[in-house]
């Protein structure tokens, strides 16, 4: 008897441990968290790159740079997590979050935002101030624009949201240089751009949730057909921005140019499909690899 109560404490330990990671997942958005401090890098990588920086003279600030903003990012996720429970009660795909589940208490998470946020911002103030201050513009436009303001009355809840992601390179090359400059401003405006058809993307896909949550997203409020017309419109946006890039080399404005392209090809196929949530998979797989790929060319060609 001894022995299988042995067994089924391991088991129930193993479970526990796994609806622990599988919760702190979910309240963090990993994914999410993580997408937005691969660019910080990126932007701080560059930053060497242009200004013939050693990267031993800096990987301390670094360290600090990806400590602090992965602490900023991790405390407006969980405002945002705190503050929308109500409406991930009524969403699939957010109905097993901690916060809905009750894994953990929303005094817990709201308590959590402010520490981790204080703490990123005590982190990134041993940098430089440039860095501190698009820092708190990404926060302040996540938690309060966004989050706290405009996802619940406007359609243009996707354009707001989109600038607190955009600055996140604008802060890892504030730590090296100052950010006014070419480059980083057409890094913040690709992934200010990318971001809005990315998100209609996930908007079409999850339109009849968001509709039972009364969240007034472009395919909810406007339909599918003007949802697509501004994906094409925003996708054609990028065109012209390799061009703006054109310091990191003409390869990768070759190779970011026929990425461009490709997606505004899938985008004018919208208009013809007949399945408009299997087309919105594919531009949001099509999104991310856009991404995906335009990063890493950035760092490899400037190896």
């Amino acid at each position: 008897m001894k022995g299988f109560d042995f067994v089924e404490r391991t088991v129930e330990k193993k479970i526990n441990i796994k609806t622990i990671l599988s919760d702190l997942k979910a309240l963090f958005k990993a994914i999410v968290l993580i997408a937005n401090v691969l660019p910080v890098f990126t932007g701080f990588w560059l930053a060497l790159y242009f200004t013939n920086s050693s990267f031993s003279d800096h990987w301390g600030g670094l360290l600090i740079t990806l400590a602090g903003s992965t602490l900023i990012i991790a405390g407006a996720l969980l405002f945002n997590n705190w503050y929308e429970v109500d409406l991930d009660m009524m969403m699939e795909r957010t109905i097993k979050r901690p916060t809905v589940t009750g894994n953990i208490s929303l005094k817990t998470v709201l308590v959590l935002g402010i520490v981790l946020s204080f703490a990123g911002f005590g982190l990134l103030f041993l940098t430089t101030i440039e860095a501190v201050l698009y820092a708190f513009v990404g926060w302040f436009a996540y938690v309060v624009m966004y989050t706290f303001w405009t996802k619940r009355k406007y359609t243009l809840n996707t354009v707001v949201g989109s600038l607190s992601g955009a600055v996140t390179p604008l802060i890892g090359w504030a730590v090296v240089d100052t950010a006014i400059h070419i480059v980083p401003i057409g890094l913040f405006l690709l992934l200010f751009i990318w971001q809005i058809p990315h998100t209609f993307a996930i908007a079409m896909k999850r339109s009849e949730e968001y509709r039972a949550a009364r969240v007034p997203m472009l395919p909810v409020v406007y339909g599918f057909t003007m949802t697509k017309r501004q994906m094409f419109i925003y996708i054609a946006c990028l065109l012209p921005l390799p061009f703006l890039l054109y310091p990191l080399g003409l390869p990768f404005v070759i190779i970011s140019t026929l990425l461009t392209i490709g997606w505004i090809i899938l985008s004018v196929r919208g208009f013809f499909v007949n399945d408009d949530v299997k087309w919105a998979q594919s531009m949001f797989i099509y999104s991310l690899v856009y991404l995906t790929v335009t990063f890493l060319t950035m760092i490899i060609v400037t190896l």
